[in-house]
């Protein structure tokens, strides 16, 4: 075998040389890629940390919140229970009053004739005792005579004009 002409040796050195460089830039490359690869490994690892820690944060949030509501919730039910029973007691004393407020109605309707008797009263304890005459002498229009019944005349006269005339007002 001969030795190969010079310029084919020339040509396939510098496809080896092209081929190395070709090499040595896929090399390159290569290194530029896994870099790459490892930093976005590196970041996603770190977002997903972060993404871990918040999620963590939002679920302890979330449980903080729902035992300050379920709180909430026992003192509002222990305040409905509280208002039920304030109900309750405030009913049972309207049922209490109600006989005695229709009886303070019955009162208050009654008194305008009450005013009116008690007027008459004053007028007749205004005018005085009859004057003291002749208990058999009766005047016209006067009072009438002494009832058939009565045991003790003197005694009844006394006490009538006691109490006929000694109202207060």
């Amino acid at each position: 075998m001969s030795a190969p002409p010079a310029l084919q040796i020339r040509e396939a050195n510098a496809h080896l040389a092209a081929v190395h460089r070709r090499a040595a830039e896929l090399e390159a490359r290569l290194d530029a890629a896994e870099r790459t690869v490892s930093a976005q490994a590196e970041r996603l690892a770190l977002q997903d940390q972060q993404l871990r820690a918040a999620l963590d944060e939002l679920s302890q949030a979330k449980d903080r919140e729902i035992a300050a509501l379920q709180e909430q919730l026992l003192t509002s039910e222990a305040t409905v229970h509280s208002l039920q029973a304030a109900v309750r007691q405030r009913d049972e004393l309207i049922r209490q009053l109600q006989p005695r407020a229709k009886l303070l109605q019955d009162v208050c309707s009654r008194r305008p004739p009450l005013v009116a008797l008690l007027a008459d009263l004053a007028e007749a304890e205004r005018l005085g005792p009859l004057p003291a005459g002749n208990p058999g002498h009766l005047l016209p229009g006067g009072p009438g005579p002494p009832l058939a019944n009565s045991t003790d005349e003197k005694a009844d006269q006394d006490q009538l004009q006691a109490t006929m005339f000694g109202t207060t007002v």
